[in-house]
């Protein structure tokens, strides 16, 4: 469901990893739904998974974010079961945008369905450097797969 929604979004997907994991009490507020910080750990997670796929174990120190554009869409409970999605939106000379998406399950407080939606932008700045610089070859061919 989650591949052929994205698919119908965007005809050239790239690279994907989905992560499934639980609502847990750390990732509630006091009304006991979802906290807001709680969608971007759980992108984090799939984006280091996306990024092992790819053999890119030196991507995080050199790829801070620069903007991260964040859609609620329903809440999501202590206890649901969620998938979260990410995937390459666009890759640039020197950025990288990620598309995402978290999904719940049905639980008893909801029929289930997209909770969030969104992009994070990172850029390449290499280590001990000031300003970005261009994705180097090896990255860029791992960044630019066009399947999994």
């Amino acid at each position: 469901m989650i591949e052929q929604a994205r698919a119908d979004e965007q005809a050239d997907v790239g690279p994907y990893a989905s992560v499934q994991s639980t609502v847990e009490w750390v990732d509630t507020d006091a009304s006991g739904h979802q906290h807001n910080s709680a969608v971007v750990r759980w992108v984090e997670a799939a984006e280091a998974s996306l990024v092992r796929q790819l053999g890119l174990s030196d991507y995080f120190p050199v790829a801070p974010r620069v903007k991260q554009v964040l859609n609620f869409h329903a809440k999501l409970w202590f206890g649901q079961q969620i998938t979260t999605t990410v995937w390459i939106k666009e890759l640039g000379r020197s950025s990288l945008t990620l598309g995402f998406e978290v999904d719940g399950g049905s639980c008893d407080q909801s029929p289930g369905g997209r909770a969030a939606s969104g992009t994070v932008t990172s850029v390449h700045v290499p280590a001990g450097a000031e300003h970005s610089a261009p994705w180097p070859d090896r990255m860029r061919q791992a960044l630019s797969k066009t399947s999994q």
